[in-house]
């Protein structure tokens, strides 16, 4: 019995893996997927983004029969207007992302997921009081280093990668408030996204300008596969969060900005100076700094936890014998 348990949790991790690395392997390769939407704009690539997101979202919703959050979170003032800000603060983190995928910036945007880690520590000791280990402040301190460093090479600020890693830490701090899985949160915040994602269509199509329809077939079903690119990794993370700890998924989510970062360089030629190269560098330093930190602190709490059992377990009283179980006397 107890191999046999043991079998089967060994088998729920490694479809976690597999879930993990699907979920973020297709946020990393997704630059290869934009460009494809040409010569529709950022905007309108956007908008069916939001619009088809909803009717994949309601599909799978559908098929697995669960509603009764929905009436608990319209019953919710408060937690309906969190959805909204979620709604427009991710409908901001996919708008960047589109332009500067198909505009050139590929290597730009997976540094703002590569630092996002770094913010959302950040905005957690700025926002909610959270305290910091030395590791930790080291970490953040090495990351301005690194903006400055690149601000310096730009000549500007990385404004795309500060704005997709603060958008994206502010969804990730917003959701924690909502208290939602993956599925029922992007349903809801794809919900709000869908009337001005179809007005905006609507009113792009009333001026000619709308490329749904007039490139082809094949440009429409790749504009509505917008839905499926967004909602297919979501349902994968899902699948990997509740099977593996999260100390694995804080390093898998490495393998999407690093992806990203690979396809900026080798398949799209981006330009990588020097200063560039120092500004990733730190970067880097940070994020390794940030893993083993994690691990060790992972490491040092399963020690307790174990330690306390066993104290727990040593302490604990022995049954008293039954009569007839007693040993006869030699």
């Amino acid at each position: 019995m107890d191999s046999g348990k043991a079998g089967q949790a060994r088998g729920e991790q490694r479809t976690g893996l597999l879930n993990g690395f699907a979920a973020y392997g297709m946020w990393g390769l997704v630059p290869l997927f934009w460009p494809l939407l040409k010569p529709s704009g950022a905007a309108e690539i956007l908008a069916h983004r939001m619009a088809w997101s909803l009717v994949v979202v309601g599909v799978a919703l559908l098929f697995v029969r669960r509603w009764g959050w929905a009436r608990e979170l319209v019953r919710q003032p408060r937690r309906l207007g969190l959805v909204a800000i979620a709604a427009a603060v991710i409908t901001l983190n996919w708008g960047v992302y589109i332009w500067s995928v198909n505009t050139g910036h590929v290597v730009e945007a997976s540094l703002g997921y590569f630092i996002n880690p770094l913010v959302t520590i950040a905005m957690g000791v700025l926002l909610l009081g959270e305290r910091l280990r030395p590791v930790q402040w080291a970490a953040v301190a090495v990351g301005l280093a690194a903006v400055l460093v690149l601000a310096f090479g730009y000549g500007q600020p990385p404004w795309i990668s500060l704005c997709l890693a603060f958008s994206f830490a502010t969804y990730g701090l917003v959701k924690k408030k909502v208290n939602l899985s993956g599925l029922e949160s992007l349903a809801a915040e794809t919900a709000v996204q869908f009337l001005p994602a179809v007005g905006y269509l609507v009113w792009l199509g009333s001026r000619g300008e709308a490329t749904f329809g007039t490139q082809g077939a094949g440009h429409a079903a790749l504009l509505a596969a917008t839905g499926v690119v967004t909602a297919a990794p979501l349902v994968c993370f899902g699948a990997a969060a509740i099977r593996v700890p999260l100390s694995t998924l804080g390093l898998l989510q490495y393998l999407a900005p690093v992806f990203q970062f690979l396809l900026g360089i080798l398949y799209f030629h981006e330009a990588m100076p020097p200063e560039r190269w120092a500004g990733f560098g730190l970067v880097w330093l940070a994020l390794s700094l940030l893993t083993w930190d994690a691990l060790r602190t992972a490491r040092r709490n399963a020690s307790r936890i174990a330690a306390a059992r066993r104290t727990a377990a040593a302490a604990r009283p022995a049954p008293p014998a039954v009569d007839g179980e007693r040993e006869p006397a030699a």
